[in-house]
């Protein structure tokens, strides 16, 4: 084996992010070949992964992004066990690629995403390999995508807290936009209007509202009519278009967007926070 020298070192680290220590016992472990150094430190990360699997990884970072054009965009989260770790410039770099990649290549779920093709392995692949680079349990743990006239993506100050929204036409002040994604940020609507919340969901408001009225000794007659009073104000208060605009109380969003432009609404959005 012939000597391993810093720029070696200085090389297979570039590649692969790993430590200096860590890129030097691989050279000298695959007597210099630099490919099977590669193989090495990525055959350790898997090896860290099966360690840390029973770990819990509910800290990282959420991100959204859009298309230069604005008509698509997407939504990811990469966990981590730490705060520490989802604020280290590596494990961000990582986060970042992954969603630029799926910008590019619009991958159409998550299993999708993790199939991708990244730095001669797969994004899935690469997120292992960052296990043993960074040495803490990381999962790509959620990805959707909007496609329509205009999609706004918005992040919350912290990365622990992003949307992107679709909206019906494009070319507006593109404040109008972001203030319905800082809206849905604000206010986490579970469904744009009315129509589109789950049967299920208000089956269960209806049941909640029932059950409130009883404890309040509402005689049985009147507790389905309190519970569709009841079920009036979720709609109000949790689907998009009935909501009072966070920045102007006096109008809904439905009345907002109506200003701005009589066509214009919103025809997708989606959420996601870690916990706060």
């Amino acid at each position: 084996m012939g000597t391993i020298t810093a720029s070696d070192v200085a090389k297979l680290r570039s590649v692969t992010l790993a430590g200096m220590m860590d890129c030097k016992k691989a050279l000298e472990e695959s007597n210099g070949d630099f490919d099977k150094a590669i193989e090495i430190i990525r055959k350790k990360g898997q090896l860290v992964a099966s360690k840390r699997a029973d770990k819990s990884a509910t800290e990282g970072v959420v991100l959204a992004k859009t298309t230069a054009d604005n008509k698509f965009g997407a939504l990811m989260v990469l966990n981590s066990e730490t705060d520490f770790v989802a604020k280290n410039a590596q494990f961000l770099s990582l986060a970042n690629k992954i969603l630029d990649l799926a910008i590019a290549s619009k991958p159409a779920d998550l299993a999708g995403l993790k199939a991708l093709p990244m730095e001669k392995s797969t994004v899935g692949e690469k997120v292992v390999e960052y296990v043993g680079i960074i040495g803490e349990k990381l999962e790509l743990a959620y990805y959707e995508k909007i496609e329509a006239a205009h999609v706004q993506a918005y992040i919350h100050p912290g990365n622990r807290l992003a949307t992107i929204a679709g909206f019906s036409k494009s070319g507006l002040d593109v404040h109008v936009y972001k203030d319905v994604a800082m809206q849905i940020a604000a206010m986490s609507p579970v469904a744009i209007d009315k129509d589109d919340v789950l049967e299920k969901v208000i089956a269960q408001e209806i049941e909640i509202g029932k059950e409130q009225a009883r404890r309040d000794g509402k005689p049985e007659e009147m507790l389905e009519k309190i519970a569709q009073g009841k079920l009036g104000k979720f709609f109000k208060e949790s689907t998009l278009l009935n909501q009072d605009f966070v920045k102007d109380n006096k109008m809904t969003i439905r009345q907002f967007l109506q200003s701005a432009d009589k066509g214009l609404t919103v025809t997708a959005f989606k959420r996601y926070t870690l916990n706060l």
